[in-house]
């Protein structure tokens, strides 16, 4: 992006004489050619208004510009923003930001983006060939004096009435402007042409389009909303000040300060010199200067791009052949409806920047998954039901290997204790299921806390409504998975987190054997009790068949050593109580000497089968969660920095956003 440049001599450098000061601010940089439109448009004519100095052909309609007969032709207008250019880029982005967002953002907030937007599209549409310029001052400044000074000829009133400029006045110096004046609704009886003698600042100033506007700070409101509106459509403007209130409080507050971003296409000028004696006119400059930088306006001095300051008198002339040569270069630069659209860009943006720009670094790390699946895990009794599913495996060990008297006992102990089939587990108490729901909603709010962290305020709602909405149903679905899963088969847990929409179970994996992991005895989500077993029974080693035939020979050296003793008793068999005594004796200790080693074989294989029933709960747990929370909440941060990437292009050449 190009800029006015004001190479004068700053506050500390030696004064200078008024016409030295003045022409150090007419240099400026040069446009890059990746901005420049060197090729002009194939205009048509406009109207000119009720003083049109142009020489019209015979014949011509004074309205439309068209001879009769002739065929209608409209101008070829050629886009004032090359397709390379860095403002294409930044305009595509913005309406790529803005819709993406209008589902989070509410309309008031992106109301300047899409005018910005609309504006853009309207400029690109009309003459890249003109430049529009408008001259704005407060009442007595001397701007409609200095319009006429500019355009040679007396097209704007003057005098000692106020206000004396009522509505704005365009005058411009080469045809096919019409479309432009249109845009700024100046009709067409407000339309003039220059007075000019042929020499080089005319031949400079073809393709300016200059309106002269009314008082900004008028008594009457009707003008100061024209003024305003004229001012958001021109690509450039000259803001004319005088010796009395160069520093008033209106002009810097309502304008120069809202636009300091559009330092670039802005000129001040200090008018009225004449009337200042001696060096009091460098003295004003000067505050002026520190007036605008206190304003946050860059000023175009030494090689740096920003606002054009200078002085000069309208009345008596002096300074305006500067001003128009500074005028002839700008407009001849064909850049200022760029850099006026790019300004608006920047102004947007900074506007925008507290709905797309977080303080850290917003996200979900492994850290926050980790300690949410950690919560599910403990809200729906993962640690217990491996807990439980180890017992389980120990006892069904216990039931295989064990003495069948010690496994009679058992079977009827097990028929008093809750939990089996003969006295089923009852339901755990509100106190219990109230405090496994606060633990899932705590778990919500805690990721949900967690992913909206540094967002701006917009996109942390929608995180936070993302999760809460998604967890609706969330404990009856942990509870529907510990359900399910007691009937599944082999093939996994096939239960959908979705199923019926507010309650479902979420798929895992089968564990050892193909069986599928439950909770036993555990109160989940809501507070439901499980079964705590795998898949029906749990699967057996190896050497299971062979420590259940030892079992039985040490029943059958029991049984056959007691027949034998009773067989001796009752002179049946020959005396000798040894022998049967030893084999009954080695049936008695060898019975629980095998239970004792089949559980200490069996303490192993039962550990990892309840680490694998607490993984598997976990995991299906931990897929339920993220398929209901985790996984809308990362849609939103996806979102959010798809924007925040549209966000940085759209500001990626400003200096004043970021």
């Amino acid at each position: 992006m190009t800029a006015v440049i004001d190479e004068g001599p700053g506050r500390g450098e030696s004064p200078t004489s008024h016409e030295d000061r003045n022409r150090n601010h007419r240099s400026r940089r040069r446009t890059p050619d990746d901005l420049r439109t060197a090729v002009p448009e194939a205009g048509g004519d406009w109207n000119d208004g009720l003083i049109a100095r142009r020489a019209a052909a015979k014949g011509t309609d004074t309205e439309t510009g068209i001879a009769p007969n002739d065929e209608v032709r409209l101008p070829q207008v050629e886009a004032y923003v090359p397709s390379s250019g860095p403002l294409r880029p930044r305009l595509d982005a913005l309406r790529e930001l803005v819709g993406l967002s209008r589902a989070r953002l509410d309309r008031a907030t992106l109301a300047e983006a899409g005018r910005v937007l609309d504006e853009a599209a309207a400029r690109q549409r009309l003459s890249s060939s003109h430049t529009v310029v408008a001259i704005a001052g407060a009442t007595g400044s001397g701007k409609s004096t200095l319009f006429n000074s500019l355009a040679g000829a007396q097209i704007s009133d003057t005098g000692l009435r106020r206000p004396t400029t009522s509505a704005p006045i365009a005058c411009s110096w080469t045809d096919g402007a019409a479309g432009l004046l249109d845009r700024l609704a100046v009709p067409g009886r407000l339309r003039r042409r220059p007075q000019q003698s042929g020499t080089d600042a005319d031949e400079a100033l073809q393709g300016l389009v200059l309106v002269d506007l009314p008082d900004h700070d008028s008594a009457a409101t009707g003008h100061r909303d024209q003024v305003d509106r004229v001012l958001a459509l021109v690509d450039a403007v000259i803001w004319v000040v005088d010796p009395e209130k160069y520093a008033d409080a209106a002009l810097h507050e309502r304008y120069l300060r809202p636009l300091a971003g559009h330092a670039e296409i802005t000129f001040v000028v200090l008018n009225q010199i004449d009337r200042l004696p001696g060096d009091a006119a460098d003295q004003v400059l000067d505050d002026l200067r520190r007036l605008l930088d206190e304003d946050g306006m860059a000023l175009g001095e030494h090689g740096e791009p920003g606002a054009t300051v200078m002085s000069l008198s309208a009345l008596t002339g002096e300074g305006v052949g500067e001003l128009r040569e500074m005028l002839g270069r700008f407009v001849q630069e064909r850049t200022a409806a760029a850099r006026r659209l790019s300004a608006d860009v920047d102004a947007a943006a900074a506007r925008l920047r507290p709905v797309y720009v977080a303080e850290g670094r917003p996200g979900l790390g492994e850290v926050a998954r980790e300690e949410f699946a950690d919560r599910l895990a403990e809200a729906v009794g993962a640690a217990a039901a491996g807990q439980a599913a180890e017992r389980e495996w120990r006892r069904n060990a216990g039931r295989a290997c064990g003495t069948p008297w010690l496994r009679l006992w058992r079977w009827y102990d097990s028929t008093r204790r809750p939990g089996s089939l003969e006295c089923p587990a009852q339901p755990a108490p509100p106190e219990e299921q109230l405090t496994a729901r606060q633990r899932v909603e705590q778990a919500v709010r805690t990721v949900a806390d967690e992913a909206a962290g540094g967002l701006p305020g917009p996109w942390a709602q929608a995180v936070r409504e993302a999760a809460v909405n998604g967890a609706e149903g969330l404990p009856e679905a942990l509870d529907k998975l510990a359900e399910r899963a007691a009937g599944a088969d082999g093939r996994g847990w096939a239960v959908s987190c979705f199923s019926g929409g507010a309650a479902g179970g979420a798929q895992g994996s089968a564990g050892p054997g193909g069986s599928t992991v439950v909770a036993t005895g555990v109160a989940g989500a809501s507070g439901v009790a499980h079964s705590g077993r795998v898949g029906g029974k749990p699967p057996r080693p190896r050497w299971w068949p062979a420590a259940v035939l030892a079992q039985a020979s040490m029943t059958l050296l029991q049984i056959f050593g007691g027949l034998w003793l009773v067989g001796q008793i009752v002179g049946v068999l020959e005396p000798g109580f040894l022998t049967p005594a030893l084999v009954m004796l080695a049936g008695i200790i060898g019975g629980p000497l095998v239970e004792w080693s089949c559980a200490a074989a069996a303490r192993g294989p039962a550990r990892r089968y309840g680490q694998e029933a607490e993984r598997q709960l976990r995991e299906a747990a931990a897929a339920c969660g993220r398929a209901r929370v985790l996984d809308p909440v990362a849609a939103e941060l996806v979102r959010y920095r798809e924007v925040r990437e549209r966000y940085v292009t759209v500001t990626e050449f400003s200096t004043t956003v970021l």
